[in-house]
């Protein structure tokens, strides 16, 4: 049960959070009628069924890399199935699309979460009604108080989600309970007769309501990406209990629309009416519901960019950990402050949660069209067509969703595009640049450092001590050693090179020494999962080696051509991987080469 709640926590914050705003959102363009307040419900009920519950927890989950899930994971699971080059650069430039999708999600999700929240206020008896304005400074200086503790780590405080948001969807569920017995003609919206006559007798006005009703699905994509941090069994256990309360609340504010036509936030009126002496209770439920939402989009944002830098497809930030016992815990300072930037600017710019609404759901159908993409192929490949058949239609609900929210593109939907491609493009021109840059580089070969190490190990002089040289591939020498060896002459009595490799899977560390080289020089490996949190220093220890010295190179870039000018910049300006991986400032020593690009 434990597991239970601290899944309802931890996962479904985001979709947890979506009855404040998604039926006001909806029947801010649709008259509430009876057929429209079922047709609705209805395709709300189905949406909930089809791709939370059937294209996530049944079809996604049961594909993991050692139980860890998530777009990332997907693609690299179907990238292991396929042969052709071709078709693996363009999975590899989809799944760059799937990361910088969610980039761009998830600096919308805390800022329409916090303002509908917030608009709550204006329902207190008594308090003046807010303004907009207001309900943006109100709404920015949570933000910035939820921004600024991050630095803090969140471990202290994690214990407590759970709990609170257990007793979120609690209220959910009673609240919805209670008008569900005042109209229950409601429940006939289970039937999807409703939903379909609602299409056909909307027609495109009912399509382009579809980009308004898919708000009550998102952050459905964090049952599949957390499976790694609780497991799938709690995390579905957990869906089953928070359906339930989102169905019944969904059905519960259908009911009191049918009563209450008029009304503009649904849920916090339909609170309000109930029971007026709860009301702040339940807003205040609902304000630390969002903050946990919000809460647990940045701690993916952080390790999304951890996990795109151990990929090596993201320039290299400083990372800060904040828990002693859990590696998982981090603060990566740049990302932290460009994402409460954009999230400010974002309530700023649209003002009210109606309005962002209008440009919300771009990106999130975006992400499960492409997850829809990649099972389809998985399961093809694996040949289990049941899988495959049921994968071709929960896509194809992802596709029509994806469409219909197209229209939202010129009323502001091209923000979450905008947002989307600076980090895409930010991975295009690192990965494209890196390649570039070893095109450029002049490696010596395994046999060749042999060959020239051993006749210029004994004829010189030695510094007593260990030193330590980063390289990549144990088979290719960068110049910087070639540098510092042979024209420098820096020779120490042991001199170990570190090859860090990146394993195909997300978890585990294996480290070792390979066979040695010659007399004074090794290769020491360490394969790494890459969603792990790597303490290179530790793992050193571990094998006895104590380094004196640590020498990593470093790329002085010539160009005329601006694109790797830019790259060129971003190279400079990040810090080198070496020092990403925390090591020692003391002992750490750069070696220059100058290279054209």
């Amino acid at each position: 049960m434990q597991k239970i709640i601290k899944a309802i926590g931890l996962v479904f914050g985001d979709i947890g959070t979506s009855p404040i705003y998604t039926l006001s959102v909806v029947f801010l363009l649709l008259p509430v009628t009876y057929e429209n307040v079922l047709g609705v419900l209805s395709i709300i009920f189905w949406t909930l069924i089809i791709l939370p519950t059937l294209q996530y927890t049944v079809l996604a989950m049961s594909l993991s890399l050692r139980g860890e899930g998530g777009t990332f994971i997907l693609s690299e699971i179907l990238k292991s199935l396929l042969k052709s080059k071709r078709s693996l650069g363009v999975v590899t430039i989809i799944s760059f699309m799937a990361i910088s999708l969610l980039m761009g999600d998830g600096i919308i999700t805390p800022a329409i979460s916090i303002l509908s929240a917030v608009e709550g206020i204006s329902l207190i008896p008594g308090l003046p009604y807010l303004k907009e304005i207001h309900v943006v400074l109100i709404s920015i200086f949570i933000a910035t108080l939820l921004f600024s503790f991050q630095s803090r780590g969140t471990e202290r405080v994690s214990g407590t989600f759970g709990p609170i948001m257990t007793l979120w969807f609690i209220s959910l569920f009673i609240l919805g309970l209670w008008y569900v017995f005042k109209v229950p003609e409601v429940l006939k919206a289970i039937n999807p007769y409703y939903g379909i006559n609602f299409l056909l007798s909307q027609g495109w006005k009912g399509y382009l309501i579809l980009g308004e009703i898919i708000l009550c699905a998102t952050g459905s994509e964090a049952m599949y990406a957390d499976m790694g941090h609780l497991g799938a069994k709690p995390i579905k256990q957990a869906w089953k209990l928070v359906f339930i309360a989102l169905i019944t609340n969904y059905f519960g504010q259908g009911a009191f629309l049918l009563l209450n036509p008029e009304v503009k936030y649904v849920l916090f009126e339909m609170c309000l009416k109930a029971t007026p002496y709860f009301y702040i209770p339940f807003l205040l439920i609902a304000l630390l519901a969002t903050v946990i939402a919000s809460q647990a989009m940045i701690s993916a944002m952080f390790s999304s960019v951890y996990q795109a830098i151990s990929a090596r497809i993201l320039p290299i930030v400083r990372v800060k950990y904040t828990s002693k016992e859990l590696s998982t815990q981090i603060y990566i300072g740049v990302v932290n402050w460009l994402f409460y930037v954009a999230v400010c600017f974002v309530m700023y710019q649209f003002g009210s949660s109606a309005k962002l609404a209008s440009a919300y759901g771009l990106a999130v159908t975006g992400i499960m069209t492409i997850t829809g993409f990649f099972l389809i192929m998985v399961f093809y490949i694996q040949k289990k067509y049941k899988f495959f058949l049921a994968s071709i239609f929960t896509t194809l609900i992802a596709v029509v969703y994806f469409v219909s929210t197209w229209h939202k593109f010129l009323e502001g939907g091209y923000w979450s595009i905008i947002l989307a491609t600076f980090p895409f493009l930010l991975i295009l021109l690192y990965t494209q640049g890196q390649k570039n840059l070893y095109k450029n580089l002049s490696f010596l070969s395994r046999e060749e450092f042999i060959h020239k190490f051993t006749r210029f190990y004994p004829a010189n002089p030695k510094i007593q001590g260990t030193a330590l040289f980063f390289i990549r591939d144990p088979n290719q020498f960068p110049p910087y050693v070639i540098e510092t060896l042979f024209f420098h002459g820096i020779l120490y009595e042991e001199n170990i090179f570190i090859s860090l490799r990146r394993k195909n899977e997300p978890f585990g560390i294996s480290a070792g020494f390979l066979e040695e080289l010659c007399p004074g020089a090794k290769i020491f490996e360490i394969a790494y999962g890459y969603m792990e949190y790597l303490n290179v220093e530790n793992i050193l220890r571990e094998h006895n080696i104590n380094e004196r010295v640590i020498f990593y190179g470093i790329e002085d870039i010539k160009t005329e051509n601006p694109i790797w000018k830019l790259y060129a910049f971003i190279k400079q300006a990040s810090p080198h991987f070496v020092k990403f991986l925390e090591l020692p400032s003391t002992k750490l020593h750069g070696v220059i080469t100058r290279l054209e690009m």
